[in-house]
């Protein structure tokens, strides 16, 4: 059913929520997991993948840690670095290689919040056609 689950991460606390459910999620589908990290910042966003800085840094130790995390659990893990603006990075992501599920954990802003800043997860899921499961972190 799941063969190929793409797990947003946008590296702060709320992405434990999303990554404890998948653990058991690809246990059961004997799905493998694609981590997706958006690097954002300013060097991310002008010079793309030629960009280095901490927060490239950061964002591939922790992507690796994640991985070796659920490859640790038996769980067949990649872990990709995209550079740019998350929304438009992860519908890119999923048009050109294809997944069976994406699974975000969201902030779960308010409807203020989310009317002058929207939000990753409502811009992906309008533009993707496989199913997305959004789980709210706690």
């Amino acid at each position: 059913m799941y063969n190929t689950i793409l797990v947003t991460l946008d590296g702060t606390p709320t992405d434990r929520a999303i990554i404890e459910h998948i653990k058991q999620l690809a246990k059961l589908t004997h799905g493998r997991v694609v981590l997706l990290h958006v690097a954002d910042g300013w060097a991310a966003r002008t010079f793309g993948v030629d960009a280095v800085s901490p927060e490239i840094t950061e964002d591939t130790a922790y992507l690796n840690q994640v991985r070796s995390e659920f490859q640790s659990a038996g769980i067949p893990a990649e872990a990709e670095l995209a550079y740019g603006d998350p929304p438009k990075e992860i519908v890119t992501w999923v048009e050109q290689k294809g997944c069976d599920l994406v699974a975000m954990s969201t902030h779960g802003h308010r409807f203020l919040a989310d009317l002058f800043l929207g939000t990753t997860a409502s811009r992906v899921q309008h533009h993707i056609r496989v199913p997305v499961l959004l789980l709210r972190a706690k």
